[in-house]
């Protein structure tokens, strides 16, 4: 993709077999085209997740999308994530209390697989108080199935037989998909029917704020559109189970190849190390109000966000015609893919792309740059409605794990890039980490 960003520095046609062709876009100029106006469609292979996350955020489109977007807004305002900090930081310590039984100095560590469960276990917490404890106990049937669900389900997109629904019914692979289905649906709507019950008596937030910390569910059930309608259960359920999956995975994805990123880079890992320290001063622990005080840590996960994209590329389909800054048009009903992992590598729009440079999201170097050069969650109407609270647990987990360990990474072992859904390695992140006075 990088070799051919080169060769054609705004786009090119991608063909899946003879009948299934996308216009391949990797230019700012392109993205804007594309992606600041209107509500492009989600593609129809998002379908795939419908057994699981049903009609959330990430597959609707038209008045419903736009319904359910302002209904959930407001589950993002900072007056509700800065209560989560407390959740994050507790999920962080756990893992990072077993990384110092697991460390040696003779054998590094593959993170991938423990920053995913407590991502999870933040995730669990954050969405509707669930302490699942899944990252001592990985025998949760619940959290067992959240995790078989995002393996088979990027399994079966890169098996062609697989989306055919008849033969993916029949075979193991669907009836494991299936089975974990039935078991998260389950639980979601146990807890949802639970806290209904809860909820009964105590419909105003303010009210419900005062006794606890709202989480995502507590803020579904209660919101109402000028109509005053609601969400139904249904509805609620592929939010949350929505929420879970764009969520999980990607902020494993973004934690993982940052922490690589420091261990790559160790003059950079000592600079956030020494801002961090000089932030928290006698405290312990980190708080909501110094997150914005980081602003060399920052401008580090910025970087990897744009070298190591957690979503590498995202797919639309266009619902009126769009034409191009250079006359090139495209018809309504075209299929684009905006390849975010070739964009932040393009030539064209970064100097020295393969360099590891945070001064480029300095506040002078940012404003002088094309507003979609960077889009490592997307943008447009359909841009992530999640992006704070991700860089929110970016933040956290990054400068708590920094203060306790110096990360350095194995030569022997580096990652293989597999861009997916998610930028994942074929062979794990591997990293020394040594415990610090």
């Amino acid at each position: 993709m990088v070799s051919w960003s080169e060769r054609y520095p705004k786009g090119h046609s991608l063909w899946f077999g003879a009948f299934l062709g996308f216009l391949n876009i990797y230019h700012p100029d392109y993205a804007k085209a594309v992606y600041s106006r209107g509500d492009p469609k989600a593609l129809d292979f998002y379908n795939f997740f419908l057994p699981w996350i049903g009609k959330g955020l990430l597959v609707l489109d038209g008045p419903k999308w736009f319904q359910h977007r302002r209904l959930l807004t407001p589950a993002f305002h900072s007056d509700i994530l800065k209560s989560y900090v407390v959740l994050m930081v507790d999920s962080t310590q756990v893992m990072l209390d077993k990384w110092e039984r697991l460390i040696s100095e003779d054998k590094s560590l593959d993170i991938f697989q423990h920053v995913g469960s407590m991502t999870l276990d933040s995730m669990l917490k954050c969405i509707f108080s669930y302490q699942s404890n899944c990252q001592l106990d990985s025998k949760n049937t619940y959290v067992q199935a959240i995790s078989d669900l995002s393996c088979l389900m990027q399994e079966r997109i890169q098996t062609f037989l697989y989306h055919n629904d008849l033969i993916y019914r029949i075979c193991p692979h669907g009836y494991r998909f299936f089975k974990a289905c039935r078991i998260a649906h389950r639980h979601t709507e146990k807890v949802i029917r639970e806290r209904k019950a809860l909820l009964k008596d105590e419909r105003e937030l303010e009210k419900i704020q005062k006794k606890r910390y709202l989480d995502f569910l507590d803020i579904l059930l209660c919101a109402r559109d000028v109509n005053g309608e609601g969400l139904s259960d249904e509805d609620i359920r592929s939010e949350v189970d929505t929420f879970l999956f764009e969520g999980h995975d990607t902020t494993t994805s973004g934690i993982s190849w940052t922490l690589y990123a420091m261990a790559q880079n160790p003059a950079h890992q000592q600079k956030c190390r020494e801002e961090i320290k000089e932030i928290l001063g006698e405290r312990e622990t980190l708080c909501w109000d110094d997150l914005s005080k980081m602003t060399y840590t920052t401008m580090c996960i910025k970087e990897s966000l744009r070298v190591y994209p957690p979503v590498p590329q995202v797919y639309r389909e266009l619902n009126k015609p769009v034409t191009f800054p250079d006359g090139k048009t495209l018809p309504a009903g075209a299929l684009i893919s905006l390849n975010i992992y070739a964009l932040h590598k393009n030539p064209d729009v970064w100097e020295d792309p393969q360099v590891f440079d945070p001064l480029r999201f300095s506040s002078d170097n940012s404003s002088q740059r094309h507003p979609y050069a960077f889009l490592p969650f997307a943008a447009g109407p359909r841009n992530c409605i999640g992006q704070q609270f991700a860089m929110m647990e970016l933040k956290l987990v990054v400068a708590l794990t920094l203060l306790r360990f110096q990360v350095a990474p194995d030569p022997a072992n580096p990652p293989l890039e597999k861009p997916q859904l998610i930028m994942r390695s074929w062979n794990g992140i591997h990293l020394y980490l040594k415990k610090l006075a």
